[in-house]
């Protein structure tokens, strides 16, 4: 089995997961997803692995495999690990290239025209974007890679919130101003806003999970 048939599962997959079409919770029914796919047992089982290696699924003995619920730990531990790839970004700003640089101000304006037709799905994702740019201007692929895991890992969490709106809206003059402290050269606060900012989206985040486990 080539392990391209099992990465292009994976993506479909994974694009189901962050869509929300496959909300933390749901069993991966193999019999199910093989048809809808149209690939063998063998090529899922591979698909599953790789998730899993994201965080994406879990495997439960004897019940199969499911789409990952979160914890409030899981989001302790990935807020810990982007405010340190991102703030290196941010740290970098001043010597990235121009085209790492304008991603950041690309994602900005994304999110704000999503908001203004009231798509607040991307919103979400324009603001994923905006961070990955800044964790991006660092230029290490591996860093971008990472990044790629975190978020994925991190839209599992979004299911906990109860209103994308409510969630996402107070961050976009947030992002306006990040972005321009950057466009001014103004690292260092940047840098501390950068910090503030992912300290209050955790804990927004941990307060709804709280809410909805009780």
């Amino acid at each position: 089995m080539a392990l391209s048939t099992a990465q292009r599962v994976a993506d479909q997959l994974r694009d189901r997961i962050q869509g929300g079409g496959l909300p933390p919770g749901t069993q991966l029914s193999e019999e199910a997803l093989g048809r809808d796919l149209g690939v063998s047992r063998n090529t899922l089982r591979e698909a599953f692995r790789l998730l899993i290696h994201e965080s994406l699924v879990v495997h439960r003995l004897n019940r199969g495999v499911f789409v990952r619920v979160p914890e409030a730990a899981d989001v302790t531990d990935v807020y810990r690990v982007r405010a340190a790839l991102e703030t290196a970004g941010v740290r970098a700003a001043e010597r990235a290239p121009w085209p790492l640089r304008q991603a950041v101000a690309e994602a900005v304006d994304r999110g704000e025209r999503a908001a203004a037709r009231g798509d607040w799905r991307e919103v979400g994702s324009a603001d994923l974007r905006f961070h990955r740019a800044l964790a991006a201007l660092s230029g290490s692929p591996r860093i971008d890679s990472a990044m790629d895991r975190l978020l994925a890992e991190l839209r599992l969490a979004f299911h906990a919130m109860p209103s994308p709106r409510r969630f996402h809206e107070p961050f976009l003059p947030r992002n306006r101003a990040l972005a321009g402290l950057l466009e001014r050269g103004e690292y260092g606060r940047a840098e501390a806003e950068l910090l503030t900012y992912l300290d209050d989206a955790r804990q927004l985040i941990l307060d709804a999970m709280r809410e909805t486990s009780s």
